[in-house]
């Protein structure tokens, strides 16, 4: 991860804890947490929720309002650090992977779909 990476990443944490938007984008409603549990849905390394299988309306509309309420967030501390969005979405992708992905749950690095083991995930190059 580069310095810039880690700035962002640490930066954008404290912004994201700080609000009360957190608990909405990072998609514990009922649906997205049943889909997350039953894998068809998983953290990618690009900052947003992806869809291991064919969703149903009901999951794709819920996994969809989760990631347009995740990249307003990114939006709104891009301006603040005059970084991009997509600096901001990698960074906290970075950490959604070593924080949030429980064993057995789904998730993407670089375009293939793995099951989380007890043990961390393998973060990608960019996540330092």
């Amino acid at each position: 991860m580069t310095r810039r990476m880690k700035w962002l990443a640490a930066g954008g944490l404290v912004v994201l804890l700080g609000t009360a938007q957190v608990a909405l984008a990072q998609g514990d409603d009922g649906v997205v947490a049943a889909a997350r549990a039953s894998g068809d849905v998983g953290e990618q390394a690009d900052g947003y929720l992806g869809f291991v299988t064919s969703p149903s309306g009901a999951v794709k509309s819920a996994v969809d309002a989760v990631n347009i309420k995740r990249r307003a967030i990114y939006t709104d501390i891009a301006a603040r650090q005059k970084a991009t969005v997509q600096e901001v979405a990698t960074a906290r992708g970075c950490d959604q992977l070593a924080k949030r992905v429980a064993p057995g749950q789904k998730y993407s690095i670089g375009g293939s779909w793995q099951t989380r083991g007890a043990g961390p995930i393998a973060l990608p190059a960019v996540c330092g």
